[in-house]
């Protein structure tokens, strides 16, 4: 059995790969384009022409396909053998037989099949490294792949206290067994049901549509992860910054959120 399949055995691990499978069957043109303008607009880049994309933790590939349309070539990892099968899916379906983008499983925990890889010019990594076990290691083992003048865009889940401190609970009873994982989806999916219903009608536009447009994906999947999503960490704003600066970062792009979820950064590698 591998490391992978005890740790979800054992109620440390969420199925991320199983989710991205089912999200998989959701992508339309429209999806992969909303995906295609939020890489640009945070990385503020017109196209990613002649870049050379790593996508760290690739999930269901939707990114990485983004970025290979955009014209970069691309190297895919995730350490979730469902998550790597989704991307090579994707791959298949529209970039067969293209050498200009690599799949293939690792860890960001593995420092020598991450110093293996070279530098590149973008490292992405949306949403996964606070789901290593070990999330700081994972942030500077990552950006150890940014080469000089590159640009590193992460996604790292804001730190409410005692709110994170409840949703770590919460997931280790969805992870516990068959029986955890119907309690917590009883008891907080149609909570986040009404909210975002609550959320169109006092806003008056459809918070289902909005969340899709924002990033091309799918809120009920998002609901399945975050309800399970193990293993958790979260940082705040101002420590991220701190870390990455003291590694030799600048700052270039932000976006933060005031609840739950993630706070994006797009950071400058110094010359």
């Amino acid at each position: 059995m591998s490391t992978h399949e005890a740790e979800i055995k054992s109620g440390q691990r969420f199925e991320f790969g199983r989710n991205w499978a089912d999200f998989s069957t959701t992508l339309t043109p429209e999806r992969i384009r909303i995906a295609e303008l939020s890489l640009i607009e945070m990385l503020r880049m017109e196209d990613l022409s002649g870049k050379k994309f790593l996508d760290a933790g690739s999930g269901s590939g939707l990114f990485s396909l983004a970025a290979r349309n955009l014209g970069a070539t691309v190297h895919s990892f995730d350490f979730d053998p469902e998550s790597v099968s989704c991307t090579q899916s994707l791959r298949k379906q529209f970039f067969a037989n293209d050498p200009g983008w690599l799949v293939e499983e690792g860890s960001v925990l593995d420092p020598e099949y991450l110093g293996a890889l070279g530098e590149f010019d973008i490292v992405y990594s949306w949403g996964v490294l606070h789901h290593t076990g070990d999330m700081w290691a994972a942030i500077e083992n990552v950006a150890g792949c940014v080469k000089p003048g590159g640009l590193f865009f992460i996604a790292i889940y804001n730190d409410q206290g005692d709110k994170s401190r409840y949703w770590r609970r919460a997931k280790e009873i969805y992870c516990s067994g068959v029986f955890g994982k119907a309690l917590i989806l009883a008891t907080h999916v149609p909570y986040f049901f009404i909210r975002a219903i609550s959320k169109s009608i006092i806003r008056r536009h459809n918070a289902f549509s909005h969340y899709k447009n924002s990033r091309g994906m799918s809120i009920l999947h998002d609901w399945y992860d975050w309800l399970g999503g193990l293993p958790f960490e979260v940082a705040s704003v101002e420590n991220i910054f701190l870390f990455l600066q003291s590694k030799g970062f600048d700052l270039q792009n932000i976006r933060t959120t005031n609840g739950n979820g993630n706070n994006q950064f797009v950071f400058l590698r110094k010359v």
